[in-house]
């Protein structure tokens, strides 16, 4: 009778020669160890591709939110308190797949979800960009009582522009609609 018990020696010589194996299956067959093939180096995976993350209370409730950035006249208002200045009225589609404009005509997209009081989708890009370059801008509007949690995240704009855009959103859209809805006009 043959003995199916295998001693740990039997084991590791057998383990290593289907390492061993396997090993050389994988350079004769082109797998893991034999480099990219050419259209693997054609295609290339990001790992480290930038994007922002922003989460901004509001003391207004989302319904307000909502319509501050959806609103064209609002969000010219709004706009009234950032540095930009004397820009032309904002131009805002209250349709998914309209248009908006905004900050004198720097700022262009496309709404690509609206779930009102809660959430905005937009593919969004400033002008300077390369031609058909668009970002996702998603603001997830959360209640708090009074108060709203807006939830944002902006990914898919070109390498190197993080840290200006993360600016931007604070000095251009958070720090005007804290002002915007805390004036006495705003509403």
């Amino acid at each position: 009778m043959i003995s199916e018990i295998f001693t740990r020696r039997d084991f590791s010589v057998r383990l290593v020669g289907l390492v061993s194996g396997l090993s050389l299956c994988e350079n004769a067959f082109g797998f893991a160890g034999s480099g990219p093939t050419e259209s693997e180096r054609d295609q290339k995976i990001s790992h480290a591709a930038e994007s922002i993350h922003q989460e901004v209370v509001f003391q207004a409730i989302p319904k307000r939110v909502y319509e501050a950035l959806t609103d064209a006249k609002q969000f010219t208002k709004i706009t009234s308190f950032s540095p930009i200045m004397n820009a032309a009225p904002a131009e805002i589609s209250r349709e998914v797949g309209g248009a908006f404009t905004c900050f004198g005509g720097h700022i262009i997209g496309r709404q690509v979800e609206l779930v009102p009081n809660e959430r905005i989708v937009q593919a969004w890009r400033a002008v300077t960009w390369a031609p058909g370059v668009y970002s996702i801008a998603r603001f997830e509007l959360k209640e708090q009582g009074s108060e709203t949690r807006l939830v944002f995240d902006h990914a898919a704009f070109p390498d190197g522009k993080a840290e200006h855009l993360a600016a931007g959103w604070k000095e251009n859209y958070w720090e005007p609609l804290h002002k915007y809805l805390a004036s006495p006009n705003s509403a």
